[in-house]
């Protein structure tokens, strides 16, 4: 007997004195699968929209066999991105894992959606050109994971997660429908505001108005995202072939500013101007977090990030909000970047993990 328990101890001991090994070993997996929804929101766009969307869902260990309920957090992903692409190398499943195993966060679902488009991205709106993107998001996609997943079907046990535009999206979501979703995490919160420079100043209009289809529009710099941006929120059914109206527009062979148009796009899109009307709707939150790397290279995007948590503030909005040092690449998605480190811990505190009698 003696003899046969000198292993047993040797185990013990390595499980003591050498952690390192014991962190070695896989955390139980979870599963991420695969569903469509055709939606009808999505129908009869001039971009060519596929209206059949690929889901992806996150369940997290002993989901089969539990017979639980779980809070689900909708991921946001951000342009030129894809519900694909946001699972595809494994690393966000290693990250949930590891972070329930180790009782960072309970288990919960997480969703990403596919906001891809011709186009670039959907910018989180309904539009008469590229979708009714919110629409989408409330009136078809929740209620799909409710009816097909073991969900806690309110809204205390729903949040919102995104990076870059995506992240945009949750802060959108949440502000515009605080009794669906009540916490939302932005990482690399954009679009918050207008930055140091005048957005339309970045772009050769005369070139964007010349263009024949979206794919004449050069790839590098911001035309083919200001292009989108303005079929988002500009849109124009009319207006072939780009269908959509512009911040810039020719007037007697002239280009000049239509403050007409970058009123109206400022109005629909840039954070700061949604936040008049929807203060009661940020106070509904239990939680609302955003954050921003110091050293993006387009300033813009950390001068109008500092500027609305300033304005979160003067309005007395609850919040959390951080700058960090380095750039937005390469922080968030490591081992013990951000996402393990400032997301899961968010949702922790805010989510509610147990259904109601």
């Amino acid at each position: 007997m003696k003899v046969q328990s000198l292993p047993l101890l040797a185990n013990l001991l390595v499980a003591l004195l050498s952690p390192s090994l014991a962190d070695a070993v896989e955390p139980p997996h979870g599963t991420v699968v695969t569903e469509h929804l055709l939606s009808a929101k999505l129908r009869d766009t001039r971009t060519g929209l596929d209206p059949n969307r690929t889901i992806k869902v996150y369940l997290p260990p002993g989901y089969a066999g539990s017979g639980q309920a779980y809070p689900v957090v909708y991921f946001c992903h951000s342009l030129n991105w894809s519900a694909e692409q946001v699972f595809a190398d494994g690393n966000l499943a290693k990250l949930l894992e590891r972070g329930i195993d180790r009782k960072t966060v309970p288990p919960f679902i997480l969703v990403a959606a596919d906001y891809s488009t011709p186009t670039l991205g959907s910018w989180y709106e309904n539009s008469t050109t590229t979708g009714q993107w919110l629409d989408f998001t409330v009136e078809e996609l929740v209620p799909f994971i409710d009816r097909n997943f073991r969900t806690i079907r309110h809204r205390d046990s729903r949040g919102l997660a995104g990076d870059f535009v995506g992240g945009y999206g949750a802060v959108k979501l949440a502000m515009l429908y605080p009794d669906i979703f009540s916490s939302a995490y932005a990482m690399h919160l954009v679009g918050t505001g207008t930055g140091i420079e005048p957005a339309h100043s970045r772009l050769d209009w005369n070139k964007i108005h010349q263009a024949k289809s979206f794919q004449e529009l050069e790839t590098n710099g911001f035309a083919r995202p200001f292009v989108a941006m303005c079929q988002a929120y500009l849109p124009n059914p009319s207006r072939p072939p780009l269908y959509c109206d512009f911040m810039v527009e020719f007037e007697k062979g002239k280009a000049q500013v239509n403050m007409t148009n970058v009123n109206h796009w400022q109005s629909r899109f840039l954070l700061d101007h949604l936040l008049p009307e929807n203060c009661e709707n940020l106070r509904k939150l239990r939680g609302l977090a955003f954050d921003w790397a110091r050293y993006d290279p387009n300033v813009d995007h950390v001068y109008s990030a500092q500027a609305f948590t300033r304005k979160l503030d003067e309005l007395g909005i609850e919040h959390e909000a951080e700058e960090y040092r380095g750039d937005p690449w390469s922080q968030n998605w490591t081992e013990h970047g951000r996402f393990s480190t400032r997301v899961l811990p968010f949702f922790a505190r805010y989510l509610v993990f147990q259904a109601g009698p």
